[in-house]
């Protein structure tokens, strides 16, 4: 039997939600809410007025803007110049100086159609991923390889460098890895035995084994499963490998999402009258795709740090540039180094950051976030 309840009093009042009291004030209650916030909020400022003085001297107010080695060995600060003397090197490498407009319009069209792709609101952008994904590749590989019918003389990979490769490598690797680790992830899932097996060996495989030692496979034993007489470029075989090695991150990271998607969503898709592989393309994937975005981000900014691995077998990417320039015997002095290495970290910094920020930026448009005040 069960009986009746009428409150009596009024019920106590709530405190407002965390966000309704401003920024002002959570900033206080997360720097000086507790007394483990306040040691660690004095602790880092100690930090700061300790190093960050020193800091500014050196790279800022200290530092050589103007002149030469000579003036660089006469003071103790940042050695600019030097940077500037080494930028074409950093990001063309040993490219032929009369041909490096190949570059410059490979990264002007590139740039373009990143932008087009990525602004919320741009026109035809089904036509901007033909573009980018089918005949951009194309391109850029003629205008960098060379074509000699074309009035384009070839230009061999040997003489790539900087920052063209690191940017081809992450590319490449971002653009295959993303299709691919879908396929793994619903081979993985859905396929049939002697699909989910190969996929599981696949991705099992490739996680076992350090990025180095698949760079080292696929620059050695890549051409032993080609024909006789196919010898693959120096370039590609280290791309092979980056692609394959991040295709078995990304299925792991697709499959996590896969698994978050309530039976439900199946079954409404079935209620439509769609058919298995209609209810995945059209209701599961976009669904895993906005649930896995800081996920996707993540693979993708450690992928664009690892490209710097493709030097153990003889690549001159942007980093390597950077390390063999500052051995310069005309450019030998004691900042020379320090300075060569921030601005590698300076340029490493403002690509991934970049990266990161716009991934938040997709992921509070598209509501994946389910805790979004993380993001204020």
């Amino acid at each position: 039997m069960t009986q009746a309840f009428v409150r009596a009093a009024p019920a106590p009042q709530l405190p407002p939600p965390k966000q309704a009291d401003g920024r002002v004030a959570a900033l206080s209650r997360n720097l000086l809410g507790s007394p483990k916030s306040l040691a660690l909020t004095f602790g880092a400022l100690v930090l700061v007025i300790w190093a960050v003085p020193d800091l500014l001297r050196y790279f800022i107010f200290g530092a050589v803007w103007h002149g030469d080695a000579v003036t660089c060995r006469a003071t103790d600060g940042a050695c600019w110049p030097f940077i500037a003397e080494k930028l074409p090197y950093f990001v063309y490498g040993s490219y032929p100086l009369d041909q490096r407009w190949r570059v410059d319009l490979v990264f002007a069209v590139g740039g373009l159609l990143i932008v087009w792709l990525l602004a919320p609101r741009a026109p035809a952008r089904r036509l901007g991923l033909w573009l980018a994904f089918l005949v951009y590749p194309v391109l850029a590989f003629v205008l960098l390889y060379g074509w000699p019918a074309l009035g384009l003389p070839r230009v061999a990979s040997d003489l790539w460098g900087g920052m063209l490769v690191t940017l081809i490598v992450s590319a490449v690797g971002i653009v295959v890895s993303l299709p691919l680790g879908i396929l793994l992830a619903f081979g993985r899932r859905f396929g049939p035995l002697a699909v989910r097996l190969t996929s599981v060996a696949f991705i099992e495989f490739m996680r076992g084994v350090p990025m180095i030692a698949v760079l080292f496979m696929a620059n050695t034993m890549l051409p032993l499963f080609l024909p006789e007489g196919v010898e693959p470029d120096r370039l590609v075989r280290p791309l092979v490998g980056v692609a394959l090695f991040a295709s078995a991150y990304m299925a792991e990271v697709v499959r996590g999402g896969l698994q978050a998607i309530a039976r439900g969503q199946n079954e409404a898709g079935q209620a439509l009258g769609l058919r298995f592989w209609a209810i995945q393309r059209l209701v599961i994937l976009p669904q895993v795709l906005r649930l896995t975005i800081p996920a996707i981000t993540n693979t993708f900014i450690g992928l664009f740090k690892d490209t710097t691995l493709v030097a153990t077998v003889g690549i001159f990417d942007f980093l390597r540039t950077v390390d063999s320039a500052r051995l310069d015997p005309n450019w030998s002095g004691p900042t020379i180094t320090p300075t060569a290495y921030a601005f590698a970290a300076l340029v490493y910094f403002v690509c991934c950051f970049s990266l990161s920020r716009y991934a938040q930026g997709l992921e509070r448009r598209l509501a994946a976030g389910y805790g979004r005040d993380r993001f204020q």
